[in-house]
């Protein structure tokens, strides 16, 4: 396991020189997308839907089951928000920003678009480790079996994280094996048991990741979330992750139904 060392900064538009890197590896990370205020801001945002969120009791957002956990002090809290942008005028806004929707030329020559209240919108992780936590990792994946579980074919997408928190490699974080966006697709379904397998992979690379940082990883591509060896405040790890898809438009609303993935793994995260 290595720490990847190559990052970028987001300009006005995205380079050809970013689009072959990621076409390449099916992974790139972009330095200080967002600063310091703008990071304290969504950390409020994300504390004020916590707060009202609880003291609603809501289980599910547009069919989505929320994440419940406890922190180390036992209080409640709520460890993967979804839909968050539709509940915040500050992170609508995000979603709205030219820089932004440039990433689309990842996704060339398909069209694409934010899925602002589609799949299950901008999501909010909120990992850390305690007793309590029912949060802490998130084993092997790939994002495109949801389509398949939806009838319909693998279609690229990108999953662009938003990094709310300081994480170095040595304290766990998002690990990928790059390249293996473009693997078969008995690969991509059965090239690692879903969801049950942590283990390190020796292809697989991680990063340090800056408060402010912003990632995109092709949906096909295998990842997942290390533990860390921290605990407690020390360890918490706050991303949000923002869905960028293709194809047929398939909004949600609270008439939603939870899709039946959710029911037999508490574990799919973005």
């Amino acid at each position: 396991m290595k720490k990847w060392e190559s990052h970028f900064q987001l300009g006005d538009t995205v380079t050809q020189e970013q689009v072959d890197f990621f076409d390449k590896h099916g992974v790139i990370v972009f330095r200080n997308f967002i600063n310091r205020e703008k990071v304290d801001l969504y950390l409020s945002e994300l504390k004020r839907l916590e707060t009202e969120w609880l003291s609603e009791n809501k289980d599910k957002v547009n069919g989505i089951p929320l994440k419940h956990g406890k922190d180390e002090h036992g209080n409640r809290t709520i460890q993967r928000l979804c839909f968050t942008s539709l509940y915040s005028d500050a992170l609508h806004q995000l979603l709205e920003e030219s820089r932004l929707k440039n990433l689309m030329a990842f996704l060339h020559p398909y069209e694409g678009r934010i899925g602002e209240n589609e799949k299950d919108g901008l999501v909010i992780n909120n990992y850390i480790n305690t007793p309590n936590s029912t949060f802490t990792q998130m084993g092997w994946h790939t994002d495109a079996p949801r389509d398949l579980f939806l009838g319909q074919k693998i279609m690229p997408m990108l999953n662009v994280g938003i990094h709310l928190d300081d994480c170095k490699f040595e304290n766990g974080g998002l690990r990928v094996l790059p390249g293996t966006h473009k693997q078969s697709v008995l690969k991509l379904l059965f090239g690692k048991k879903y969801f049950i397998d942590n283990n390190d992979d020796d292809r697989e690379v991680g990063f340090d990741l800056h408060a402010g940082d912003l990632s995109v990883h092709d949906g096909r591509l295998w990842h997942r979330v290390k533990q860390s060896p921290l605990y407690g405040e020390a360890s918490r790890r706050r991303v949000m992750y923002i869905p960028f898809i293709t194809g047929k438009y398939k909004p949600k609303d609270e008439n939603s139904k939870t899709p039946f993935y959710h029911r037999f793994t508490s574990k799919v995260h973005h």
